[in-house]
């Protein structure tokens, strides 16, 4: 996110503010960015006298503002971090005198993560008046894989769009988990290596062959063999398939599928844009609406729906072995 890099990049350019508050849904760049004032506001001798690190869950606003306005010793300045601030919201409030006038030898960082922060509020519009807000906002699934990419090419490694979907299924939109699992890759790989599925069975552990990648791709075919081959890996891996997770990609596939049907340009970049997908997979979606019209799309959906319910134990026990049975047949 550019925003992120320009606070960090001001941050190293000595252009510092007296206080942050770095709010939203995706903790990554949260962390990020507390890290970097963390590691770098001060000289790690001056650390050890002038920089704090608090707990929401342990501390008052009444601690916060005292931390605050100390003055720093033998240093420019001192940094007090507020992780987990979002404990404090009932009062958050309570921090608008200290943000009308904050100390200017004092860097406070509050890391108020997992919720947005209400905008409307008094504290947060004295904060941007004063300091910085920055929202780290959860990017959709369909934006992680391109994030991947961006990621790696800045640290001169390419990857390949079917490597990276594999991620984004295995580990979900979250950045931090991701991130973690791309440093392994960079820790093993020479830079300028296009990263493949290869790469990623060989270094992660998520199966080239055997994931519901390659199984949404084998459906959309109506390749019953391989179908068949994947259902019955998961069903032997039941824990590092779970069936909520397959059920929920395909759901989204042919949910897809469906807009699809309904649209009258099927120009590949109209189609990749619309459906929120990479255009390297649009040739899927050209070969699923021949082998599925739009009214069994819209069974199978009903049928994935039904399914989705009985996995969750709705109105029987069905072990997951039978569910995924259940559900090529609904399917193919």
């Amino acid at each position: 996110m550019e925003e992120a890099k320009q606070i960090v990049r001001d941050i190293a350019a000595g252009n510092i503010k007296p206080i942050y508050l770095l709010t939203g849904e995706e903790p990554y760049y949260i962390d990020k960015i507390a890290e970097f004032i963390e590691k770098n506001v001060l000289a790690q001798e001056e650390q050890g006298f002038n920089q704090v690190v608090l707990y929401g869950k342990e501390v008052s606003i009444e601690d916060i503002v005292g931390s605050a306005k100390r003055y720093p010793m033998m240093a420019e300045r001192q940094v007090v971090i507020v992780k987990e601030a979002q404990h404090l919201a009932r009062s958050i409030e309570k921090l608008v005198a200290y943000a009308e006038n904050p100390q200017p030898t004092t860097v406070l960082v509050l890391c108020y993560k997992y919720n947005k922060f209400d905008k409307r509020k008094k504290i947060y519009k004295l904060i941007k008046k004063n300091g910085i807000c920055f929202e780290s906002k959860k990017l959709y699934e369909n934006q992680v894989s391109d994030w991947i990419r961006k990621n790696l090419q800045a640290k001169g490694y390419q990857i390949t769009p079917k490597a990276a979907i594999m991620l984004v299924e295995f580990l979900g939109t979250d950045l931090s988990k991701i991130s973690n699992e791309l440093e392994k890759l960079q820790s093993v790989l020479s830079k300028e290596t296009e990263i493949s599925p290869l790469h990623i069975e060989e270094h992660i552990g998520i199966s080239k062959d055997y994931n519901n990648f390659e199984l949404k791709k084998a459906i959309g075919e109506r390749n019953v063999t391989k179908a068949t081959r994947i259902l019955n890996y998961f069903s032997q891996n039941p824990k590092a398939n779970p069936f909520v997770v397959t059920i929920t990609l395909l759901n989204t596939f042919f949910t897809q599928l469906l807009k699809y049907h309904g649209m009258r340009d099927h120009n590949p970049k109209s189609v990749a844009s619309i459906l929120g997908i990479n255009p390297y997979f649009v040739s899927e979606y050209q070969v699923a609406a021949k082998n599925y019209p739009m009214k069994k799309v819209s069974a199978i959906i009903a049928h994935l729906r039904v399914l989705d319910l009985k996995g969750k134990g709705v109105g029987a026990n069905i072990s997951q072995e039978d569910l995924l049975k259940e559900l090529l047949v609904k399917i193919i």
